[in-house]
């Protein structure tokens, strides 16, 4: 069965949440399944450990798990309309998997949460897009095919599924969202199936 990576940092759960909701959409396409990974969190201070592995959820990504994947989801909460710093500082340290092409040809696609309805949603999956360009990925988003899209009055953008959390920091993505994460999910898998 090929695997597409399901690849997140959360704080809140918002992002972790619809990192699952994503993963579902993956395994409705037959012959796929979804790796759920989580990235380490970062500390201003570098002599910080990390924990080997997160007290709960999904483990840390490995550079293997991009060499075993068939596709890439990637998603991250926003911060000031950009990826959250340990997003970057992962994607920051790819250097040798750019120069050996690892995701080069894989499609991949992009999610997002934000605590506000114009708090920088389509910014940040705009920007997260950009590195994963750079690694010759195929990017995918959510066409207007999808009537979610068209109907949603909380996340969701053609540019990668997204949740608005509010000021009360709810996790829980609307059904539109959960929906368009769904979404996001078989398109990716079904490109990548299409693919091999």
């Amino acid at each position: 069965m090929a695997e597409i990576l399901v690849l997140y940092y959360s704080r809140g759960g918002s992002v972790a949440r619809l990192a699952r909701q994503i993963a579902r959409g993956v395994g409705e396409v037959p012959g796929m399944s979804a790796r759920l990974r989580t990235v380490p969190p970062v500390a201003a201070v570098t002599q910080t450990a990390r924990p080997p592995v997160p007290e709960d959820g999904a483990p840390y990504v490995s550079v293997e798990d991009l060499a075993e994947c068939s596709g890439l989801l990637l998603g991250s909460p926003t911060r000031f309309g950009n990826m959250a710093a340990p997003v970057k500082h992962f994607l920051d340290g790819l250097g040798a998997e750019w120069v050996n092409g690892t995701l080069a040809g894989k499609p991949a696609g992009v999610f997002t949460s934000t605590a506000s309805l114009h708090g920088g949603q389509e910014s940040t999956l705009l920007s997260m897009q950009v590195p994963l360009l750079h690694h010759g990925c195929l990017i995918v988003g959510i066409p207007f095919t999808e009537p979610a899209l068209s109907h949603t009055t909380t996340g969701g953008t053609p540019y990668g599924a997204s949740h608005v959390a509010g000021a009360d920091d709810n996790p829980v993505p609307s059904e539109d969202e959960a929906t368009l994460a769904r979404a996001l999910g078989r398109r990716v898998a079904d490109i990548a199936r299409r693919l091999a």
